[in-house]
């Protein structure tokens, strides 16, 4: 393996965890408690004692990661600057390999990074952490990403931040629910559970709505982020452009993080939320939105296991910019199953005959 400071990782899921493998990141509790240092060797039992703690993945140093940095994965440098506030990735999704996007990150992470110190905004986000973690961690993803699709719209910074804030309280109203919303999925919610639970944006419109610290973008965007462009959302079934900027970015955002970690719902692939989103421009999205979406989300992000039309099997290794279906892939197996023993490099806008299929964990 590789000696030294640790310089190639991937993300697995805890599960596919087989034992044997090398740790490449720290692996902490949400309170900062060191669980296990980089470089040990993982053993079976220390995966069933981290499936119990509540770990779902963690990063390992394998011969598939080589060439992926750990400048790569945005989401472990994200938590590094941003500090133990951010959980989880604030814009692991995010195409690279392009100066202007290298730029909104530093953008972005600043205006983030300051948002999180703000006390302010922070107690009313801890409110949302204490109902549910997943709802916390979401808010964190939802705000990324609409700080990324926003500066790609060209919106000031002033307004971008404002965004930011409401994309960060958005869910506030989720506090106010009595549905256990942590243990159901919203198929299985009663009719009842489901009005209880769309009141969550009036809930946290009303103890917001007398703020003078929040702006009316910020909470437009508590109030608007369920409505949809052709009228069929919640609650005012407003539509087009009676719906503001602010709203219309964080509504994608939302829908899109909700299928990735499935929340509420059947848990998605990336590619296939994408899809989703896509093929609801213009109805459910608005369409500048969308297409600002596609163009700063890769639909299969770097250090992702991917399967090609002709069935071999390899590892994205870095983007190509204002195409988020055709990476370029370090291969890794034949469609034989066989390993590659050479460096092979697959361009997918070079090779346009070829196409990513399906992803693996």
């Amino acid at each position: 393996m590789f000696g030294g400071v640790i310089n190639f990782l991937r993300k697995v899921a805890l599960k596919n965890i087989k034992g044997d493998e090398i740790l490449a990141q720290d692996i902490m509790t949400e309170y900062d408690t060191l669980l296990m240092s980089a470089g040990i060797v993982l053993r079976k039992e220390y995966i069933h004692r981290l499936i119990d703690l509540g770990i779902t993945y963690i990063y390992v140093e394998d011969e598939y990661a080589k060439g992926i940095r750990k400048e790569d994965i945005t989401e472990i440098m994200i938590k590094e600057q941003c500090q133990k506030e951010v959980q989880e990735t604030l814009d692991k999704f995010t195409c690279s390999g392009s100066n202007e996007l290298e730029a909104m990150k530093e953008v972005a992470q600043e205006i983030i990074y300051d948002l999180l110190n703000d006390k302010d905004i922070m107690f009313n986000v801890s409110g949302v952490r204490q109902k549910a973690e997943s709802a916390y961690s979401h808010s964190i993803n939802v705000t990324a990403l609409a700080v990324f699709i926003a500066l790609k719209m060209k919106i000031s910074k002033n307004k971008v931040k404002e965004i930011a804030i409401g994309a960060l309280l958005h869910d506030i109203g989720y506090t106010y629910v009595n549905t256990n919303i942590k243990e159901k999925s919203y198929k299985d919610f009663t009719d009842e559970e489901k009005k209880e639970l769309r009141m969550h944006v009036v809930h946290g419109y009303t103890a917001v709505e007398k703020e003078s610290w929040l702006s009316g973008i910020a909470k437009e965007i508590i109030f608007h982020h369920h409505e949809h462009i052709d009228g069929s959302g919640y609650p005012m079934h407003i539509k087009g452009d009676r719906i503001k900027t602010g709203s219309k970015i964080v509504a994608v955002c939302d829908a899109f993080d909700r299928m990735i970690y499935g929340i509420f719902g059947e848990k998605m692939k990336v590619h296939e939320a994408m899809e989703y989103i896509s093929a609801n421009s213009g109805k459910m999205f608005d369409e500048q939105v969308t297409k600002c979406f596609n163009q700063v989300v890769a639909a299969y992000p770097t250090g992702t296991i991917v399967v090609t039309s002709t069935n071999e099997i390899g590892i994205v290794y870095r983007q190509n910019k204002g195409y988020p279906t055709r990476p370029v892939i370090r291969m890794l197996k034949n469609s034989q199953g066989n390993e590659y023993e050479d460096w092979i490099e697959k361009d997918l806008l070079k090779e346009l005959s070829l196409f990513i299929k399906d992803t693996v964990e």
